[in-house]
């Protein structure tokens, strides 16, 4: 069929090659029946191609999506975070604009109002299909940039911006050199990030709009930083004219004492003078130093910029200088410095709560390494115990996630779970070494997270009918990794068993019972086994060879067994439940009724008798018996204790007493002839 894979493919040309080859219309029935097959071949390739490329285009959807969200939340917070810096700075510009403001009342009126009006006829008479109503505002800027693209910085639009005081008028440059309107916006719901300049890419903002985030590119760089500069102005304009209205009214008695001499004729008595009380309160916050009175708003400014270390040491600094008595004393407004340091300090604890939160990631490692710095600071910030309860959420979800991803893949789950607790306790150890009383945590959410892996394993893998054989790997695989963990000092082993005991032991008592149902269905022949090749025969003993039982000396011709069928099926039977059970007793909790298991079944096995109706040579029966109780129950024992480390009682108290009950060869029951010749 690959012909119709060619780009030449033509339906004419291989319609005649065809009917030359075919012969009859059976070849052609033939032909029809492999085309129609390979057409539903590629229409179901083409289905599963459509539905995974739909899936992944869902998924995109999805990131983009989240990407959108957490853009605009990064918008509103770099909004939030520009508000902020902008009330610190306006305190600190707000002496300038006062000496300032005596020229800006006299000399700038006349001249901002020309400047104004021929900005505002400028835009009306170039600017097509805008509007607006431009009377009253004021101009701050104009100029030429280049828009680009978001993605791989690629040039789309020139486009020319007109800034009042409160919008932003956006126009396209068209090929004629007209300005076409796009859009406005207020400069007061924008936001300003600077660039840093790339290979490809200089002297770029990205101004982040109710629309979007737009990325422009200015012709120089001193362009680029008077755009920043305009549409900051823009956005504290309001503020600005507040304080340009007039200075702040002085205090009558000590302005005018300032600057009038006291008059010739004045006595001392009637000079103005100032009562401690008025005194003591200005030397006193002269004494109070510049970093403890900003410290609240310097805290916040760190936070918002997410400077948490530094924001830590400054509330560590100032709650040390507010502890000091001698300090406290000369600081008249150091309890509400405190208190707002602590309000701060609070909000410092909560985002970092929540920064620790939002760590949690499918893969534990980058979980616990996202983890590792907002942790830290908590922990110098004595918050250790809501630290700690939050670091375990956190694991939480990492290590459920990747167990649900393990049991989808049908990956190895137990070493999994213990090797990422393990790497969580180390963690944990490592970030609270100096906090012991967070160790009982650590305890309750180990027990929690095993309650919860033991519940999965036994709805995942220990379910109703489950072989033996399959419940000894399952429980050997969960025990080898769950005794590494006693190497750092957590020992969960005991605990798991506990938790898996309930549901072992019903599994066990089922499988019991299975394996006495099919002994007691057993029908025997009562012959020795005949295994027709030499070749099975070599292969049965290399078998059992392997289990650890030589069966050469049973062997008589070249395919005869000198046992039962049935007693070399148990046999190897046997032998490998004495593993399974082995593997099981290393657990001392199972090992009755793993002891009750190969007792009662050996029993059954031992207490199968032909029928009375059957000839059988009673001797046979006898050597079968004495070979499961001379050869088969000793090798059972010795494995069992090799596997398990403990002796089984129960089987060697079987042992002894059935090799005292054992008693000689009945004779063969001969033939009498009776004769009434005399």
């Amino acid at each position: 069929m690959k012909e119709f894979d060619d780009i030449n493919f033509s339906v004419d040309k291989y319609t005649k090659e065809l009917t030359r080859e075919c012969v009859g219309g059976s070849d052609l029935q033939q032909r029809k029946k492999e085309i129609e097959a390979y057409n539903e071949q590629t229409s179901a390739t083409l289905k599963q191609t459509c539905k995974k490329n739909y899936m992944q285009f869902i998924q995109t959807a999805k990131e983009i999506s989240h990407l959108e969200s957490e853009m605009y939340q990064l918008s509103h917070i770099l909004i939030e975070q520009r508000n902020i810096l902008a009330t610190m700075t306006d305190g600190k510009a707000s002496s300038h604009l006062k000496a300032d403001s005596i020229e800006a009342e006299t000399g700038s009126p006349a001249t901002d109002d020309v400047e104004n009006s021929h900005a505002t006829r400028a835009v009306k008479e170039m600017v097509q299909g805008f509007n607006g109503n431009l009377e009253g505002k004021t101009f701050l800027n104009e100029g030429a940039l280049i828009e680009l693209d978001a993605n791989d910085y690629r040039p789309i639009q020139r486009v020319f911006f007109f800034l009042f005081n409160d919008v932003l008028i956006v126009c396209k440059v068209k090929h004629d050199k007209r300005l076409e309107f796009l859009t406005e916006y207020d400069p007061k719901k924008i936001a300003v990030i600077n660039i840093k300049d790339l290979d490809g890419v200089k002297n770029a903002i990205n101004i982040i709009t109710p629309d979007g985030s737009k990325i422009y590119q200015s012709i120089t760089a001193a362009g680029k930083s008077e755009w920043i500069e305009k549409l900051e102005e823009a956005f504290r304009f309001d503020q600005q004219k507040k304080s340009k209205k007039g200075q702040a009214p002085q205090p009558p008695g000590r302005g005018k004492q300032q600057q009038q001499p006291p008059s010739k004729g004045a006595t001392p008595e009637k000079m103005p003078t100032e009562s401690p009380s008025d005194a003591q309160p200005k030397s006193l916050e002269d004494e109070t130093p510049e970093w403890l009175s900003t410290a609240s708003e310097e805290l916040q400014t760190l936070v918002a910029q997410r400077h948490f270390e530094d924001a830590q040491t400054l509330i560590k600094r100032t709650q040390d200088f507010l502890r000091l008595a001698e300090n406290r004393k000369k600081l008249p407004l150091a309890d509400i410095i405190e208190s707002k340091v602590k309000l701060q300090e609070q909000k410092l604890t909560n985002v970092l709560i929540q920064e620790l939160s939002n760590s949690h990631n499918r893969n534990l490692q980058i979980a616990l390494r996202a983890a590792q710095r907002p942790l830290k600071i908590l922990v110098e910030m004595g918050r250790s115990r809501q630290a700690s309860a939050t670091l375990l959420k956190v694991c939480t979800v990492s290590l459920r996630v990747a167990q649900r991803e393990a049991r989808r893949n049908n990956a190895e789950i137990s070493e999994l779970f213990f090797c990422d607790l393990a790497q969580v306790a180390c963690d944990f150890l490592s970030a609270f070494e100096q906090q012991p009383a967070c160790v009982s945590a650590l305890v309750v959410w180990c027990n929690a997270e095993l309650q919860y892996f033991a519940s999965q394993l036994i709805k995942h893998y220990l379910t109703k009918g489950t072989s033996l054989e399959a419940v000894a790997k399952c429980v050997e695989r969960v025990r080898k990794p769950a005794t590494k963990l006693t190497e750092i000092g957590l020992d969960i082993s005991y605990h798991l068993e506990g938790l898996l005991r309930t549901t072992l032991e019903s599994l066990i008592e089922e499988s019991k019972q299975r394996l006495l149902d099919a002994v007691g269905r057993t029908e025997e022949s009562w012959q020795p086994y005949n295994l027709q090749t030499k070749s099975n025969l070599k292969r049965l003993l290399h078998e059992l060879d392997s289990l650890g039982i030589d069966m050469r000396a049973q062997t008589t011709g070249d395919t005869w067994l000198n046992l039962t069928q049935s007693t070399m099926v148990f046999v190897r039977q046997f032998l490998q439940l004495t593993e399974y059970c082995g593997c099981l007793a290393k657990g001392e909790a199972l090992m009755q009724s793993l002891e009750q298991l190969l007792r009662d079944l050996f029993l059954a096995q031992h207490a199968l008798k032909p029928p009375s109706d059957m000839a059988v040579d009673p001797n046979f029966v006898m050597k079968n018996k004495i070979f499961l109780v001379d050869n088969l129950l000793p090798i059972a024992i010795e494995k069992f204790r090799q596997i398990s480390g403990r002796q089984c009682e129960s089987l060697r108290e079987l042992h002894t007493k059935l090799s005292r009950q054992q008693g000689a060869p009945v004779p063969r029951q001969r033939s009498v002839y009776t004769t009434d010749v005399f």
